[in-house]
């Protein structure tokens, strides 16, 4: 299991061969969250408040990874 912070909270996935399994979403006080999943390779994790927006994005194509990108409302 892998847990990626940022300035909206944290996500803990899981990592298989193929897919990203999401594990929890904990956001930060003040902040709320939507995930999604377009298919079983990638999971994107938002938590968004009043004036910020954390994107979470967890993929195993090519290689297990996730990237964090902070956006100022």
């Amino acid at each position: 299991m892998h847990t990626v912070p940022s300035e909206g909270g944290k996500v803990t996935v899981q990592y298989g061969r193929d897919s990203v399994c999401f594990v929890s979403a904990v956001p930060d006080p003040g902040f709320r969250t939507s995930t999604g999943q377009s298919d079983p390779g990638t999971l994107v994790v938002v938590f968004t408040s009043a004036d910020h927006r954390s994107q979470i994005t967890a993929t195993v194509v090519p290689t297990a990874k996730a990237s964090v990108r902070e956006t100022r409302l």
